[in-house]
């Protein structure tokens, strides 16, 4: 029987022709890890010490913070010990739960990116009625918000493969577990898990993409009605970290979407190293981003350098 309805693990992918290199390749990851924990550990910190900083953008700045922290540590400590220990199979049961994490997280990071963008979006076309409109109270209600739909829209994925039988071939192709990933291991119709996905995408992701590409446009018009340049270019740098971080969360979540789509043939080097970036790429930029673009945050990185320096 080449099947089974309950298959025991399924074996996670290394990087290929560096079998004797895997201590290196888990202590790089291991070294981005730690910056990425450090960099979104520190902007929580900061913003929550810093009273200057209790303002809606912050506040959806550590909502990124604390994604990319979880997003993070749900697949990279599981990614070092394969890479140290060798402990290369995980079960099935647990591979449903990460997978759940992946997916449900990056849906939470896609509506707060959503949200700040109309975060700026107000303080630039309605900067008088800002306040009003984005107080404390609607930026929890929007976390809240974006947790539930998360969760709604990406909780069936792994429900979907809990029945389908799994061949004998249980080779991922990344050292973590995505959706796509595993029910192309299935040996059954996986129709309902293709059309559900691509929907979920769609109405999460995709729609978001398209409601931020439009609160720019609507940005850019108001900005290129001030009579100056340098208004202008005061005005629209507001919103480069932003832009800077959808194109960190957007870019590798696009590349890894296509590889998995029409990179059947592409060698296992550019699915793995994909999803490290996936998974790495925005919880080490973002804080970065936001500290070298914020002054507030610099100023209080450079007060605590010099108070521990003394």
């Amino acid at each position: 029987n080449s099947s089974d309805l309950s298959p025991p693990s399924f074996l996670l992918a290394s990087i290929p022709g560096l079998g004797t290199a895997h201590f290196w390749v888990a202590v790089l990851l291991c070294s981005i890890y730690v910056v990425a924990v450090a960099g979104n550990c520190a902007v929580l910190f900061i913003v929550k010490t810093e009273p200057s900083l209790h303002a809606p953008m912050y506040f959806f700045l550590c909502m990124l913070a604390a994604i990319d922290l979880a997003l993070s540590s749900s697949t990279v400590p599981r990614v070092l010990s394969f890479y140290w220990f060798d402990s290369r199979e995980i079960s099935f049961g647990a591979c449903l739960v990460q997978m759940f994490f992946i997916h449900t997280l990056s849906a939470i990071e896609s509506t707060v990116l959503l949200a700040m963008a109309m975060d700026r979006y107000v303080a630039i076309c309605h900067p008088l009625r800002h306040a009003a409109i984005l107080t404390n109270a609607a930026t929890a209600k929007i976390g809240l918000v974006a947790m539930a739909r998360g969760v709604l829209f990406f909780l069936p994925l792994p429900l979907l493969l809990l029945p389908l039988p799994f061949c004998s071939s249980r080779l991922l192709s990344h050292s973590f577990c995505l959706h796509q990933d595993v029910m192309n291991l299935a040996c059954a119709s996986t129709t309902p898990s293709v059309v559900y996905g691509l929907t979920a995408i769609l109405l999460v992701m995709g729609l978001d993409a398209i409601f931020i590409c439009l609160s720019y446009i609507l940005i850019l018009k108001a900005v290129l009605r001030l009579a100056l340049w340098k208004e202008r270019l005061k005005v629209f740098s507001t919103c480069i970290a932003h832009i800077c971080v959808v194109l960190a969360f957007y870019v590798p979540l696009i590349g890894l979407s296509v590889v998995h789509r029409f990179g059947k043939d592409l060698a296992p080097l550019v699915h793995i190293t994909m999803g490290y970036i996936y998974i790495l790429v925005p919880a080490v930029l973002n804080p970065i981003i936001y500290g070298v673009r914020t002054k507030q945050i610099q100023r209080r990185i450079l007060s605590l350098i010099h108070i521990h320096s003394d």
